[in-house]
């Protein structure tokens, strides 16, 4: 049996089935040694290298869907390497073996809150594509005066310079004098589409976060920088919304009490992580400080720490 080249490369997390016809297209693909082509198609036994790199591939029926929920920090840029050596969202993502995280879409470095990670290439791309009109809700906090017709002009639509957007909801959420919270949600998922849509009102967006994306909610308790393997009636949620089949297979251990990690170890490891970054950073040009000698307590003092434990 037989599939389409760019399928098993999308399966392999080289990107969406369209970014990869256009590597076939450059002659950045060859299978088994030889140039590929538009339209060939592949068993998944043959050599596959895109830009001559060996790529691993593995039947459909054998690889476990997974998909991640993590909470993006501000700053973080969502590409998997920036040449400017900014951190970026698949730094902290746990290591896999046979497979990459792809991420789902993009949040710019300035916004935070939800992004999701699959491991199948292929309902990455189903759910990038505006066809399948899957909604995300932002929490957004904007500088100055709104009134109602802005509000108005926003949900019916204004031309960008990539043609016209809109807000499919608007719900107010409070503030305090010129800063205002609004809840809003669309379809798309186009470049800064949030900002340039208030911008266009002449507003300032202050704030910035995804907490939602379909039904899939950025959990309360998952701290900036931590991640969350989704369950499998989640996964299947999101497969069924795109068209492909059920998941049967999971990660995630449904006996388990908790649907994630606690949020002490996802906290410790945040911290771990801040903490190694900004030390790679220091340690450029600068010797690092050697730790202060530890002081020597007496008995006493070792017992009343013993009891204030």
């Amino acid at each position: 049996m037989t599939e389409k080249l760019q399928k098993v490369l999308a399966r392999a997390g080289k990107g969406s089935r369209r970014e990869i016809e256009t590597l076939i297209s450059q002659g950045r693909v060859s299978v088994d040694g030889n140039v590929a082509h538009l339209g060939d198609r592949v068993t998944g036994k043959e050599q596959i290298r895109v830009d001559g790199h060996m790529v691993e591939t593995q039947p459909e029926g054998d690889i476990i869907c997974r998909v991640l929920a993590y909470h993006k920090p501000e700053g973080e840029v969502s590409t998997r390497k920036d040449p400017e050596g900014r951190p970026t969202v698949f730094d902290r993502l746990p290591k896999l073996q046979g497979s990459r995280w792809v991420a789902v879409g993009r949040l710019d470095v300035n916004t935070s809150g939800l992004l999701l990670f699959t491991t199948d290439g292929e309902l990455a791309n189903r759910l990038m594509h505006p066809r399948h009109e899957i909604d995300r809700e932002y929490a957004v906090r904007v500088f100055g005066e709104v009134n109602e017709a802005m509000l108005q002009r926003l949900r019916k639509g204004v031309m960008l310079e990539d043609g016209m957007a809109k807000f499919d909801t608007i719900k107010y959420n409070g503030g305090e004098g010129m800063n205002h919270w609004f809840h809003v949600t669309l379809k798309e998922g186009r470049n800064r589409e949030v900002r340039r849509l208030w911008e266009s009102q002449e507003m300032q967006v202050s704030r910035l976060i995804r907490v939602r994306y379909g039904k899939i909610e950025l959990p309360r308790n998952l701290p900036r920088g931590g991640w969350s393997e989704m369950p499998l009636d989640q996964v299947n949620y999101l497969r069924n919304e795109v068209g492909l089949t059920n998941e049967e297979q999971s990660k995630v251990d449904v006996h388990a009490t908790e649907r994630y990690k606690q949020v002490a170890q996802i906290r410790k490891a945040v911290r771990k992580h801040n903490s190694r970054v900004k030390g790679e950073g220091a340690g450029a040009g600068a010797a690092a400080k050697k730790p202060a000698p530890a002081r020597a307590r007496s008995t006493g003092q070792r017992q009343k720490r013993k009891t204030r434990l």
